[in-house]
Order: structure tokens, then sequence, then C-alpha cells
């Protein structure tokens, strides 16, 4: 089990990432266009930097559901592959049986 602390500086940091994301898109928006001039993009640019570093979503982690496990995170299936693993042993999967022989 993860520490809990950092499964929620986790889930702040995905809250953040949505609060900021029109505004941060907009910024990126300004600051790549070649129609406007030089310090207008600039300014975005300066802008783009003062918002919290935890608001870009680059920073995000994917942690398992059940576990907050950081590590060998299945994307599909949101767990990690200790999760799975006991999911599939319980039977609690369908269609995933752990082999044994």
């Amino acid at each position: 089990m993860a520490k809990k602390s950092m499964v929620e500086r986790e889930k702040k940091r995905q809250r953040m990432v949505q609060q900021f994301a029109a505004k941060r898109s907009a910024l990126k928006a300004i600051a790549k266009d070649e129609s406007l001039s030089m310090e207008e993009r600039f300014k975005a640019h300066l802008k783009l930097a003062k918002l919290p570093r935890n608001s870009a979503p680059s920073r995000l982690h994917n942690r398992c559901q059940l576990t907050g496990r950081p590590k060998a995170y299945y994307r599909k299936l949101k767990l990690s592959r200790i999760a799975l693993r006991d999911l599939a042993s319980n039977g609690q999967i369908p269609g995933m049986v752990k082999s044994s022989w």
C-alpha cells in the first residue's frame, strides 16, 4: 500500500491540471501563434511560467486504483501488476486465470 500522502498529492495534481487546463491551452495557443507580435507571445510565455508547476499534465503519474502503487501500472486496467495478479487469482477478473501446474 502506498503512503496516503503520496496518493493525496497525486489527486491534488489531477485537480490542478483540470482547473488550469483551459487557461494553459489558451496561453499556449497565443505563444505558438506566428501572426502575433513577439512581445505578445513573450508575455504569454511569462504568464505560462507563472502558473503552478503542478498544473502541468506532465507532472501526473499513474497510480494503481486499489493500492496506489506508482510502478508496474497497466493503463488499460488502471491496476498494478500485483493487484491484477491478486484479482486474477481470486477469479474477480472475467476471462483471466492465473496459471498453475
